[in-house]
């Protein structure tokens, strides 16, 4: 199997196009790939397959092999590698995702991508369709219970869960303690992915992000967008953010006008190569 190394601030994957469809055991081969010991290592695998909806269609595989509904650093990668690969040549292109189709705009130089615009649709709201286990209209700094502590989220789906919790300084939060308890929360039911949030002003914050199915990644695309929503929801932020994350910053905007997300940042190919196993 071919496979192209790339990542998107760091949030790495193993990016596949020679599948038309997607193989038997796909999870055990995602487990297998990601591993950072015995395989590639990556945060996910990435099957660029055909689509009758858009011009391509994305399906992403989490190291744990379990599938989310869409990644926004993964789809900027898949951007990148199809104009590179010449598997089209235009620079708007549509990718379905488990969340629907999305709208990119790729940025050139000297023939190769070096940023993309994704549209990343409507944010999702409502409480149960989020989903949580909260019927209203909004789920805006609503109380969570944790280890007998007790925080302050606001949950928005990008065609996947998350949860966002502002906090007054990074460096007390103990990421991997606190992160997969929330994640695994009996208040979400298909997990959710936990993002922690310091404003440092109206257009810029810092983002660390606990991953549902993979744990800490440097960077989470979809999570970006739902900070730069819950900002706004919470009144902390303007409608265009620069979120910095630990693999580099993400311009996030939430349109008055259309209402949607829109995510700008870099993809990168690392390396070529072939999987053995």
């Amino acid at each position: 199997m071919k496979f192209t190394k790339m990542h998107g601030l760091g949030n790495d994957f193993a990016v596949v196009a020679e599948f038309s469809s997607v193989p038997e055991r796909i999870a055990e081969l995602a487990v297998a790939v990601c591993d950072r010991h015995f395989g590639a290592g990556a945060d996910g695998l990435v099957l660029i397959l055909p689509s009758n909806k858009a011009d391509f269609q994305m399906r992403i595989f989490n190291a744990d092999g379990t599938e989310p509904e869409q990644c926004g650093n993964a789809v900027r990668c898949v951007g990148k590698y199809v104009y590179d690969h010449g598997l089209t040549d235009r620079t708007e292109i549509t990718v379905e995702t488990g969340a629907g189709v999305q709208r990119l705009q790729l940025e050139t130089r000297d023939g190769k991508v070096t940023r993309v615009t994704v549209d990343m649709g409507l944010p999702i709201l409502q409480g149960l369709l989020i989903p949580t286990d909260v019927d209203a209209e909004q789920v805006v700094a609503a109380p969570l219970r944790v280890d007998g502590e007790e925080y302050r989220y606001t949950a928005v789906s990008m065609g996947n869960p998350h949860v966002v919790l502002f906090v007054d300084s990074l460096a007390d939060v103990d990421l991997h303690g606190i992160g997969p308890k929330i994640e695994t929360h009996e208040r979400f039911p298909r997990k959710a992915n936990v993002e922690f949030v310091q404003v440092h002003a109206q257009n810029e914050v810092t983002m660390h992000v606990w991953e549902r199915g993979v744990g800490e990644t440097l960077a989470c695309g979809s999570g970006a967008c739902a900070v730069g929503v819950a900002g706004v929801l919470e009144g902390r932020t303007s409608r265009e953010v620069t979120v910095h994350l630990k693999g580099g910053d993400l311009l996030i905007r939430w349109d008055e006008n259309d209402g949607r997300v829109y995510m700008t940042g870099p993809a990168v190919s690392v390396y070529d190569a072939v999987w053995n196993g």
